[in-house]
């Protein structure tokens, strides 16, 4: 299985499965093709929640705002998983969260165009990944370890039992506004003060009228603001990257 990954729409990715085929006939599932355009820390945070459901694959992931620059590819090895990508940060939190990382740079010199990496480098690359299996990426030619490479890592909350001062991580497609506070900081609350404002902490959404606000735990773990049928951003007034602090 290969996995392919995005901020492409279309009709981009369709020419990336062209090159994958050439390789073989790995089962091709595409992840997402609409993630923010040019948002590594947005399409990190979702790899990292979506990639661990599957099976061992190769995962193809091309969100890059730094083409044509001299920025790495990388290939991650990750336990039974490879992550094939650029060197920007976005294949390492879903790396760490499947295994132990390794990381392999890839050499690439002669690409057909310098604005479409993920067809002329990354996708070769994931293809020959495929074929001769995760254990042997080191016997590639064109691919060597390296330990200098791009991280990314999610902003800390800083948490005490009384009070906590957390970040908007992301905003999904439902409006839900999504922090970077563990979910465990509610244990036992019916309702919570944040940023000055007190509103109701309940276990899912449908616990509140419809257009009511709430304070919820995610299926991702953490804390996020929402309305029930609604929009948690503009309910709650909030976007990505603002502070949010909360008070028991």
């Amino acid at each position: 299985m290969i996995t392919l990954s995005s901020d492409f729409g279309t009709p981009y990715p369709a020419a990336m499965k062209g090159v994958l085929l050439q390789h073989g006939d790995a089962r091709l599932v595409d992840v997402a093709h609409d993630f923010p355009r040019q948002d590594v820390r947005t399409t990190a945070f979702w790899l990292r929640e979506v990639l661990p459901y599957f099976p061992p694959a190769v995962h193809l992931v091309v969100v890059d705002p730094g083409v044509g620059t001299d920025r790495a590819a990388i290939a991650v090895r990750a336990g039974d998983h490879a992550l094939v990508g650029p060197d920007n940060g976005v294949l390492l939190p879903v790396a760490r969260e499947l295994d132990d990382p390794e990381i392999f740079e890839i050499e690439y010199e002669n690409a057909d165009s310098s604005t479409f990496h993920g067809r002329d480098v990354f996708a070769p690359a994931a293809g020959r990944i495929h074929e001769i299996g995760v254990d042997s990426i080191a016997d590639l030619p064109d691919i060597e370890p390296t330990s200098e490479f791009e991280d990314l890592r999610f902003p800390e909350p800083t948490v005490t039992e009384s009070d906590a001062v957390g970040e908007i991580l992301v905003v999904d497609d439902f409006g839900n506004a999504i922090t970077n506070l563990p979910g465990d900081f509610l244990d036992g609350l019916n309702e919570i003060e944040m940023n000055g404002e007190t509103a109701p902490v309940k276990p899912s959404y449908a616990h509140v009228e419809p257009g009511q606000r709430l304070v919820t735990v995610g299926s991702h773990g953490n804390v996020e603001l929402a309305v029930n049928r609604g929009r948690g951003d503009e309910a709650f007034g909030v976007t990505v990257g603002d502070e949010i602090r909360f008070e028991k």
